[in-house]
């Protein structure tokens, strides 16, 4: 599909390929097709003059719109393997990331450059953390360079010689996905060249992006089956009032947008129109229905993961009819099994699923980690999770790779639990156990420097308490820490 893509955006240069939002929600392009298929060249041009081959490893930390998708183009072209940096994870989870990709290049925007150097106190309040990207390996600037940025890619290297299409197949690496593990052992998913295609081509059957009309959605699988289809796409605003305004003049076919982002743009009295997607974290048929009573034609809840995107879909009426217990999430889509195995654990397969983690051997069955049945006529239907991840504001927190900065000295014990915070979110709480004697001011203190290294998975309670134990082996019992923090904390305000 980045193939047609690439050729689609040439046969229409002129139309407008992504848009932002002004202040009053009126479309402002940001490229047009003929502009992203002339970064995508450049880039292409100036990772080859680098001397970048198929096969070599690129780390992406550069924000959604047109240069990312650029740079995603450039990379295809050249059969480069990328890594996508979050800053979101935190500095030490970054560090070890990037060490087990051992990219040959960084490609950073001065913003993600910004929060690694003289913004990081700033960024670390919008939960944002990344390491010095230069002690890392090499690092180019993608877009305007600022003062202090690393040098920038050279846009007027020479075209000659670059290849139009990668002499690669499907089964060659696409894209590197971190998820989950621990600081010293991060987990990486691994994406062929021939699962992307898949997975863009399911969520195109989804969308079905009609011509001219816009679709708004800020994620590469709604960005490349639109632009592809001919569609322009709208970078939703990250103001919920402006969003608000943004669908009211677009009225878009389709929307994508994570429940938080719905639920902030109900509440900011946001109509929908045409079909309305949302993922990422749980979607319940209340919500679902709010979205339809705002407007939209549908409201469809997406089950997906890192690993296989997509794997489900719902709309609301189906989900509101369903009257069993469990969370109804859909039937698989075409080409996607699942079955579960011995333990009620959902496990899924299908053209779209990743193909290995990073490290490990290719494993043609996916691992969800929720517990879910089958029912009479198919349909998954989801009973809890088998783990102690966390979901909150459709970011998923694996507690192993931030609990083991929480022991500062004085701590005897901490973990992070996630307690119900509404309409399927959950809040993220640190329950620390400190020592004997230990002086809990003095502590709190102390935890201040680790929680601020956390990103996006900042605790938003830490609680001191004795944590209880379980099991001959005494391990800290996870759910009864979390019934605790319940109890202590009390209702989400």
């Amino acid at each position: 599909m980045l193939d047609r893509l690439d050729h689609a955006l040439r046969s229409r240069p002129e139309r407008p390929a992504v848009l932002t939002a002004t202040r009053t929600g009126a479309p402002r392009v940001r490229a047009t097709r003929g502009e992203l298929a002339e970064l995508a060249d450049a880039y292409a041009a100036a990772l080859h003059a680098r001397g970048l081959r198929a096969g070599d490893t690129v780390g992406v930390a550069v924000r959604p719109g047109p240069r990312a998708l650029a740079v995603l183009l450039a990379l295809w072209r050249l059969g480069l393997r990328g890594a996508v940096l979050d800053p979101g994870a935190g500095s030490d989870v970054l560090r070890a990331r990037l060490a087990l990709a051992r990219p040959a290049l960084v490609l950073a925007d001065a913003a993600a450059q910004a929060v690694a150097g003289w913004a990081r106190p700033l960024a670390r309040r919008a939960g944002l953390a990344l390491p010095d990207l230069a002690g890392l390996g090499p690092v180019a600037t993608v877009g305007p360079r600022l003062p202090g940025c690393a040098p920038a890619l050279d846009l007027g290297a020479p075209r000659g010689g670059v290849p139009a299409r990668a002499g690669v197949d499907g089964d060659a690496d696409a894209v590197i996905v971190f998820t989950s593990g621990t600081t010293s052992r991060p987990r990486a998913v691994v994406h062929t060249r021939a699962g992307l295609s898949a997975g863009m081509a399911t969520v195109s059957s989804l969308f079905d992006a009609r011509g001219d009309e816009p679709v708004i959605g800020g994620t590469f699988f709604v960005l490349v089956p639109s632009l592809t289809r001919g569609a322009p796409v709208a970078l939703p605003s990250g103001s919920s009032r402006v969003l608000a305004r943004q669908l009211h003049r677009l009225r878009p076919s389709d929307t994508y947008l994570t429940p938080p982002r719905l639920r902030d743009a109900l509440g900011a009295g946001a109509p929908f129109h045409g079909r309305v997607w949302t993922g990422s974290a749980p979607a319940g048929a209340g919500l679902l229905e709010r979205v339809r009573d705002a407007g939209a034609a549908e409201a469809w809840g997406v089950y997906a993961l890192t690993e296989l995107f997509p794997a489900a879909a719902v709309e609301s009426r189906e989900k509101s009819a369903f009257d069993g217990a469990g969370d109804l999430v859909g039937a698989p889509l075409p080409g996607v099994r699942a079955v579960r195995d011995a333990d009620g654990q959902l496990l899924l397969s299908g053209p779209a699923a990743r193909h290995r983690y990073l490290g490990e051997e290719p494993d043609p069955w996916v691992r969800t980690g929720d517990r879910a049945r089958l029912d009479d006529t198919g349909r998954i239907v989801l009973e809890g999770r088998c783990k102690d991840m966390v979901l909150r504001r459709a970011e998923n927190i694996y507690p192993g790779l931030y609990e083991p900065a929480l022991h500062v000295p004085g701590v005897e014990l901490a973990v992070l639990v996630g307690i119900p915070a509404g309409d399927g979110d959950e809040r993220l709480v640190a329950v620390v156990q400190p020592r004997h004697g230990a002086d809990e001011p003095a502590l709190r203190a102390a935890l201040s420097e680790p929680v601020a290294r956390m990103g996006t998975a900042r605790p938003d309670e830490v609680l001191l308490a004795r944590i209880p134990l379980s099991g001959r082996s005494r391990k800290p019992d996870r759910a009864a820490t979390a019934a605790l923090a319940a109890r202590r904390l009390g209702p989400a305000r």
